[in-house]
């Protein structure tokens, strides 16, 4: 949970809040404790609400639109994935001075995992693969365009402004002939597929090892796919990304791309969060570190 607004604009959220619109608008849960989540996540506080349940709120206006999509895109792909996924409950709206709407989700078991120390990461990054290529094959007729679903070229502005802001920092002669080496690797000539967008470490959840959940779809869209390869660098170790790569069926092509996400995403967050998010940057950290290695740099 960070203790440091990480924008502006961010709004005040706290048990006692949560407390007050549960009782307002869901009587019949108002008796239940509630208490907040630790979380590196940037776009809206975690409180669970009794034993089962868990609500989530967007802590600044520009994670205000995701409540209703994710509750309705949930609700169309949630029952066709391979791995647990949040249910919508209840839909909360603004009150007791809190603007926005919110809701309720039941409860889904497990923790988050971190990069270097999983229990099984070979399991792990089967079940990773067979859940990114299960959500591919779902129907992507109608589905909306992914958040993180266009061609790498569009990340190129702000990943070079990022690399600026990171000079002396990082070693960005090397990080930059990476970016431009992603840049020139083949799109995507296949149908658009659906993608989760946000594959990182906070929104997985595992269980003795193994892929319990996977949360927060608040990103989830239609398009080019490859940016949900990211989790080959942000989670798993070198030894298993084969397996995970087997798992999805990934060609040359679309593994540069995954790793051109990987790396932009990264670049972008690590200046933003160097601060306010110490999680979010550290893992950001160990991505630009393992493709690095991965490239003998």
């Amino acid at each position: 949970m960070c203790a440091v607004k990480m924008r502006p604009d961010e709004v005040d959220v706290d048990s006692a809040l949560v407390r007050r619109l549960v009782a307002a608008q869901f009587p019949r849960w108002a008796s239940l404790p509630v208490e907040r989540l630790r979380s590196s996540g940037t776009e809206n506080a975690m409180f669970r609400l009794g034993a089962d349940m868990v609500v989530r709120l967007p802590r600044h206006p520009g994670a205000v639109e995701s409540v209703a999509y994710e509750r309705h895109w949930l609700e169309r792909l949630g029952p066709r994935l391979s791995v647990a996924a949040p249910v919508p409950l209840a839909r909360g709206g603004p009150g007791e001075g809190f603007p926005w709407p919110w809701s309720v989700y039941g409860w889904l078991d497990g923790r988050n995992p971190v990069a270097g120390d999983l229990e099984r990461p070979q399991t792990l990054a089967a079940e990773l693969g067979a859940f990114v290529a299960g959500l591919r094959r779902v129907d992507a007729r109608g589905g909306p365009p992914g958040y993180r679903g266009g061609p790498l070229t569009e990340r190129d502005a702000p990943t070079r402004s990022a690399l600026a802001q990171l000079e002396g920092r990082i070693d960005v002669g090397a990080v930059t002939a990476l970016w431009e080496q992603a840049l020139r690797a083949p799109g995507r000539t296949a149908p658009p597929a659906w993608a989760h967008g946000d594959l990182s470490p906070g929104n997985v959840l595992v269980a003795d090892g193994r892929l319990a959940a996977v949360i927060d779809f608040g990103c989830v869209g239609v398009g080019d796919p490859a940016v949900d390869l990211t989790v080959a660098w942000n989670l798993l170790p070198a030894s298993a990304r084969a397996t995970f790569r087997e798992a999805v069926g990934a060609d040359d092509a679309e593994w540069a791309r995954g790793r051109g996400w990987a790396l932009s995403i990264s670049l972008i967050q690590l200046p933003y969060y160097w601060e306010t998010n110490p999680p979010l940057a550290e893992n950001s950290r160990h991505v630009i570190k393992e493709i690095l290695a991965e490239a003998g740099g």
